[in-house]
């Protein structure tokens, strides 16, 4: 569970409360993804998912009226076995106080629930999902079992319905060449945002999920470095248009091989992802600003 603060479309701040139920596995194995280690072999049980959501209010204690939730699974919220449909009645009365209520899935599993369940809450919902890349040879082979096409089905479908979305985009996915990871985040971030998306996050891609490490050794990934990411997000505000762009700061220091600098540009980026300004890159004398 996470207590943030988070830019919105609008311009302003907002708290954001972060609950991360734990639940089945997604169905869709990437190949860059690690996220099954905090998921269940076996479908969620029924009555797991409003438990852990009280149990959650109950530790943070009251919250603003403006505060928004993110209710992330590590899966699919509109996967019934992750998400078990008797559920979804307790979950949507727990949830209903928020001013947003935010949940990730795959966009072929976008529909008829996502319509029902917005109905239910009562606020607004914004479904989260990983567009990671639109690179036309890397996506294929990322083994989501999406293509561009599925993801405009899924934002077009949310649209009709005013249900907001955000993408992920990656920086470093697999199978994009190394030297041109940058660009290929950019045109990703881009391509979500000229189809609606209101905030894009960028997420670095981490190593050691088994997968990636065979990937590497086969010159078919590279992790980005801090300065790669930095890169990614300076030039991905630059575009036009009215989205929230930000990065994503989990396990960001595995991407620095500095010491001197990197707590200095981790509190910029963490900045920036508040304002959505661009302040001058941190000078380093050990690495350039480049490690």
């Amino acid at each position: 569970m996470l207590q943030e603060v988070e830019r919105t479309a609008g311009g302003v701040t907002t708290q954001v409360l972060t609950v991360f139920l734990a639940g089945s596995e997604c169905p869709f194995t990437c190949v860059f993804c690690d996220l099954w280690r905090y998921t269940l072999d076996e479908p969620t049980p029924g009555g797991a998912i409003p438990r852990q959501i009280e149990r959650a209010f109950e530790e943070t204690g009251p919250l603003p009226e403006s505060c928004r939730l993110k209710l992330y699974n590590a899966s699919n919220f509109f996967d019934r076995r992750a998400v078990p449909a008797a559920d979804i009645p307790a979950v949507a009365r727990l949830v209903a106080p928020f001013s947003r209520v935010v949940v990730e899935c795959h966009p072929r599993l976008v529909g008829g629930d996502c319509v029902g369940f917005s109905k239910a809450i009562g606020g607004t919902l914004e479904v989260a999902m990983g567009l990671e890349t639109v690179h036309p040879k890397a996506l294929p082979r990322l083994n989501k079992k999406m293509s561009r096409e599925d993801y405009d089905r899924a934002v077009g479908e949310l649209a009709a319905r005013g249900i907001a979305h955000r993408a992920f985009v990656l920086v470093g996915a697999p199978f994009v060449p190394p030297d041109a990871m940058v660009d290929w985040s950019v045109i990703s971030a881009a391509y979500a945002m000229d189809r609606g998306a209101e905030t894009v996050t960028l997420i670095p891609v981490r190593a050691g999920n088994g997968e990636l490490d065979r990937l590497a050794a086969a010159g078919e990934f590279r992790r980005p470095t801090l300065g790669e990411a930095e890169a990614a997000l300076e030039r991905s505000l630059q575009l036009p248009g009215k989205a929230v762009v930000q990065l994503d700061m989990w396990d960001l220091e595995t991407l620095s091989s500095c010491s001197h600098c990197f707590g200095h540009r981790q509190e910029r980026l963490e900045r920036i992802n508040l304002t959505g300004a661009m302040e001058p890159a941190i000078d380093c004398t050990e690495c350039g600003g480049e490690s």
